[in-house]
């Protein structure tokens, strides 16, 4: 059985189950089995690809950008430098 198909179980089994105070320790146990198994395709994926070209991202269009820290750590200093503007 592949990666594939055993993602395709657990998706279908993570859809049956119902959701309440006695299925979520079922349910946390598959979705962490589901990360490894797309963690596991995506290694397989960048592994097996090999030598091809490129590709390159056109910059258009606006961005969003998140900054997460602590408080006081001076998040809205850098981003107000980068943009060169005032808050």
């Amino acid at each position: 059985m592949g990666i594939l198909e055993r993602i395709k179980e657990i998706e279908d089994e993570m859809a049956r189950t119902q959701k309440n105070k006695a299925t979520n320790y079922h349910l946390g146990t598959l979705k962490a089995k589901l990360a490894k198994l797309r963690n596991e395709q995506l290694v397989e994926q960048s592994s097996s690809g090999g030598g091809g070209e490129g590709f390159d991202v056109a910059r258009l269009g606006d961005a969003r950008v998140a900054l997460i820290g602590f408080p006081s750590v001076g998040k809205s200093t850098l981003l107000g430098t980068l943009t060169s503007t005032a808050s």
